[in-house]
């Protein structure tokens, strides 16, 4: 439970502002069919995140317990710099492409593609490494970005009026270091 209960909120404070958040809002405003859009989300995220947690667990069994837990310490320290740099919507992912695939596919397609690399996708890593239970991680850090998306396409502009990203970047760049420093010191039962 620990593990898909962090894995949520880790992703959910990672999101928060960050492109994918934004290409969202641009599906949304572009194509006015919410649901279509929330599924693709779901599809894409599931994926992506399956993934990153697979590489998250074999990178774990290479690495070994005491040179894991100083990957993931610096990891998730680095993950707290990186959430004080706020994302913007390439151009490339700003332009979705023709509807070829529907709402829906094009969805699934753009979200794939910008999750790519991603601070959550690397976040799902690092928890996919630090935890054993791979399912709770990529069901925490799938539901996580669904928290902080479907808002976003359903209530899309007043959100981003009503919440300031800088204070949501700075708790969850709080929490990110955190956890780094608790993970480095082997800390309580994160570790």
């Amino acid at each position: 439970m620990e593990a898909f209960l962090v894995s949520t909120g880790i992703v959910t404070l990672g999101e928060m502002g960050d492109k994918t958040q934004l290409l969202a809002l641009l599906l949304a405003a572009r194509f006015r069919r919410p649901w279509p859009i929330v599924a693709g989300i779901l599809v894409a995220t599931l994926a992506n995140h399956a993934a990153a947690g697979w590489v998250g667990g074999r990178i774990a069994a290479w690495l070994g317990p005491d040179l894991l837990r100083w990957v993931v310490g610096g990891g998730f320290v680095a993950m707290a710099a990186w959430m004080l740099v706020p994302d913007k919507l390439d151009d490339a992912e700003a332009t979705p492409g023709r509807l070829r695939f529907g709402v829906f596919g094009t969805t699934v397609a753009a979200f794939f593609l910008a999750e790519m690399g991603d601070k959550t996708q690397i976040a799902t890593v690092a928890l996919a490494a630090r935890f054993s239970d791979l399912w709770a991680v990529v069901a925490g850090s799938t539901l996580g970005l669904m928290l902080a998306n479907v808002p976003a396409v359903f209530l899309g502009e007043r959100i981003a009026r009503a919440v300031p990203m800088r204070l949501v970047h700075g708790v969850g760049a709080l929490i990110f270091a955190v956890l780094g420093v608790l993970t480095l010191l082997n800390v309580g039962s994160l570790w």
